[in-house]
C-alpha cells in the first residue's frame, strides 16, 4: 500500500498543510500513522475521505457538518451518491442562474425590462437564505432579530416582492436623478402604490408605518449603505417622500 506524506496530499489536493493539520486537530481528517520525528501519514482511506471531505466544502457545509455527515454515512458508496445528488442540484441551479444573469445582461443592453417571471428563475430558498444571510446577520448581532426564523421564507412571495421594490427602487433612482421633487405627484403616487403592494402581500403596513420603516433605513448605516450605493442621497430621498406621504 502507498502512504503519502501530508506535503505530497497537500501538493496532490492544492489544500493547504495548514488547513490538514487543522482537519487532524479536530478529528475530521485523521492520518493512518505518526512516525517517531512526527511526520503525519496518510493512506488511500484517508485519501478516500478527504476526497468526501471536499466535496462537502463545495456543497458549502461547515467542517462540523461535514464531521457529523461523514459519521453518519454507512459506506463510501452512499455517501458519493448522496453528494452527486446534491452537486447535480447544484449544477442546476447554476445553470439557471447563468442563463436568467445573462438574459439580463442583454435586456439591460438594449435598455429593455425583462418579463417580470424571468428575473428571478433559478431563485430558490437556497438561494434567499444566502443572499439575506449578510443582512440577517447584522439585524441579529445588532438588534437581535432573526428574519429568517421570524419569517417563513415564500419563495413565490419573495421574487415577487423582489421584482416590486426593484422596480421601486429604479423609479426613486431615476427620480431623484431627473431633479424630481420627493413632493412631486407621481413620487408619491409610487409610494402609496409601493404600500398597498406591501399591504397586498400579506404584510402589514400603512403611511406611519412605512415612514418609521423608511427612518430607520435612513438611521441605521448598514441600511442607509445600501441605498446610497445603488444612488447617492436615495436614502435620504425616499425617506423625504414617505415623510411627505404621511403628512397626507
Amino acid at each position: 500500500m502507498q502512504y503519502y506524506t501530508v506535503k505530497e496530499i497537500a501538493d496532490l489536493t492544492g489544500v493547504t498543510i495548514k488547513t490538514l493539520y487543522h482537519y487532524h486537530k479536530i478529528g475530521l481528517l485523521v492520518p493512518c500513522n505518526i512516525t517517531e520525528s512526527g511526520y503525519r501519514i496518510y493512506g488511500i482511506e484517508e485519501l478516500e475521505r478527504l476526497q468526501q471531505i471536499l466535496f462537502y466544502r463545495e456543497l458549502d457545509f461547515s467542517l462540523n457538518d461535514i464531521k457529523k455527515a461523514l459519521e453518519n454515512e454507512t459506506s463510501r458508496i452512499d455517501c458519493l451518491t448522496k453528494q452527486h445528488e446534491m452537486l447535480k442540484a447544484r449544477r442546476q441551479r447554476m445553470d439557471s442562474l447563468i442563463s436568467t444573469i445573462e438574459q439580463s445582461i442583454i435586456f439591460t443592453k438594449k435598455g429593455e425590462n425583462m418579463e417580470k417571471s424571468d428575473m428571478f428563475k433559478g431563485f430558490n430558498e437556497v438561494e434567499w437564505v444566502k443572499a439575506l444571510k449578510e443582512q440577517n446577520e447584522y439585524l441579529n448581532h445588532n438588534y437581535g432579530y432573526d428574519m429568517l426564523k421570524e419569517q417563513e421564507i415564500e419563495v413565490e412571495k419573495m421574487n415577487r416582492s423582489a421584482v416590486e421594490a426593484q422596480g421601486f427602487t429604479k423609479f426613486m433612482i431615476e427620480a431623484l436623478r431627473s431633479g424630481i421633487k420627493a413632493s412631486d405627484e407621481k413620487v408619491q403616487k409610487a409610494v402609496e402604490d409601493h404600500i398597498v403592494f406591501i399591504n397586498d402581500n400579506s404584510i402589514d403596513m400603512d403611511a406611519k408605518k412605512y415612514l418609521n420603516t423608511s427612518r430607520f433605513m435612513l438611521e441605521d448605516d448598514f441600511h442607509r449603505n445600501m441605498l446610497e450605493n445603488q444612488q447617492i442621497g436615495l436614502a435620504y430621498y425616499q425617506y423625504a417622500a414617505a415623510e411627505l406621504y404621511a403628512e397626507k
